[in-house]
């Protein structure tokens, strides 16, 4: 019996061992045409090209929403926001006003108070339980109260700020501290730009001592606008002179946004790389899947080129976004795929790389991916839908259908990816295929076992 309890525990130990370490990497409203290796004229990112280079480059990859929130929370559970019950940001609009709530009043805020369900799996509670070594660095957004803290949600490690967006030296959302160590909020780097913060405690968590495979999700705020009640600098992205002096300057406040959000992409490139290199140096690098995307569609300041539209729209702008991976040895360096990826399948596909099984009892909206990645098959997702506030889009195969206060259509987004030409009364069976597609899932939604904290029940 000894004997036997040894040899599973060597077992159990050499599975871990061969299990591949994760780091997911998600930048903050970076545009489709935000990257020197998506083909972008003017913004210098030689890091993810090069990343790109050594990995797989998405030409059809989507967020789950076309917001932060929601998007992110999607990404860790696998699942639609409809069905995790967290499908819009959690935010109070008062600041828009230029309000500065006090202590008291923000204590009883939807932005304090408000929180992914507790009920919901994440990918970093079932990777801890299989032994991983879990930390989360930089935007955390999905509640700031201690029950929905990261480290109440599968993570061992946490340093980073609790909602939607701050000032990138205060450390301020509009006018009010939000950065945390662990469960305790925290001032102490105070001044410090975040992109040098996160990089600092992902290489802190790199190298501590372990023999644990290890999951880091660094969530930068970059290239996201600050969200400052100083109305010269709210909705602009922040850098340093260093690298402002990149690029040239301009009068308008378009090119005033646009020279700082390139900028910020230059300095979160720089970041990404020297986290790259410790990789390289530790002799890392081949048993560690990376994978780089945007939460969804650039903000003031991206380029979202050839697509049409931005951040919160239901159109491809808002919703395709860049994706590199890098699997050294088993996906292919160099490649491109245009395979239908979306931010649902990195739940499964992560487990499956890992070797593991999603839990038992709960529905996941995504697939492995592996096999695409890899080149060896089609994209077994056929569609995917996005919903906010009474706008939706719907793609269906090729298909695409928005409609949404700032317009609507159908479109073929084999021939129009800038969704040009509606073709609903030229196509009105297809439209009406792509309807109903849209109707059952939001059927399925409705079904699905509720969950906090929007839905009423």
């Amino acid at each position: 019996m000894h004997r036997l309890l040894l040899s599973l525990l060597f077992v159990a130990a050499l599975a871990a061992q061969q299990r591949p370490n994760v780091l997911l990497i998600v930048s903050d409203d970076q545009g489709y045409n935000d990257l020197g290796a998506q083909g972008s004229p003017d913004i210098r990112t030689p890091r993810l090209d090069w990343l790109a280079s050594e990995g797989v480059r998405l030409t059809s990859y989507y967020a789950g929403f076309p917001v932060c929130t929601p998007s992110r929370g999607a990404m860790l559970t696998g699942r639609y926001p409809q069905r995790n019950g967290t499908y819009d940001n959690f935010r109070n609009d008062r600041a828009d006003d230029d309000y500065l709530y006090p202590p008291h009043e923000y204590e009883l805020s939807p932005e304090r108070v408000l929180g992914m369900d507790l009920r919901e799996v994440l990918l970093s509670n079932v990777l801890h339980d299989a032994g991983y070594r879990t930390g989360v660095f930089g935007k955390w957004d999905l509640g700031q109260l201690k029950r929905f803290l990261p480290l109440q949600r599968g993570f061992d490690d946490f340093y980073g700020f609790v909602n939607t967006g701050i000032d990138y030296y205060t450390h301020e959302r509009y006018g009010v501290p939000s950065m945390y160590d662990g469960n305790e909020p925290t001032t102490a780097d105070k001044g410090v730009y975040t992109t040098d913060l996160f990089e600092r405690e992902t290489l802190r968590f790199l190298g501590e001592d372990s023999d644990q495979p290890w999951f880091v999700y660094l969530s930068y705020n970059a290239p996201h606008g600050a969200s400052n009640l100083n109305r010269a600098i709210r909705g602009m992205a922040q850098a340093s002179g260093k690298y402002l002096d990149l690029y040239p300057s301009g009068d308008s406040l378009q090119a005033r946004k646009r020279r700082n959000f390139m900028a910020a992409v230059t300095a979160m490139d720089d970041s990404i790389g020297r986290i790259l290199d410790y990789l390289d140096e530790t002799g890392q690098r081949d048993d560690t899947l990376v994978i780089f995307v945007s939460d969804n569609g650039g903000g003031g300041g991206g380029d979202n080129a050839p697509l049409r539209g931005s951040k919160n729209w239901m159109f491809e702008g808002g919703v395709r976004v860049p994706g590199l991976v890098r699997f050294p040895g088993r996906v292919p360096a160099g490649s491109v795929n245009d395979g239908f990826i979306s931010a649902l399948d990195w739940f499964p596909t992560v487990l499956a790389a890992a070797g593991l099984k999603a839990p038992d009892g709960v529905p996941i909206d995504g697939y492995d991916m592996l096999p695409v990645l890899r080149g060896e098959q089609e994209s077994p997702r056929k569609e995917m839908f996005w919903e906010r506030q009474g706008d939706f889009g719907a793609r269906v195969g090729r298909w695409k259908w928005v409609v949404s206060r700032r317009g609507g259509g159908l479109f073929d987004l084999s021939e129009d990816v800038g969704e040009t030409k509606d073709l609903s009364d030229e196509l009105p069976d297809v439209l009406a295929r792509v309807r109903g597609r849209y109707e059952a899932w939001k059927t399925a939604m409705r079904e699905s076992d509720p969950r906090g904290p929007y839905r009423d029940f």
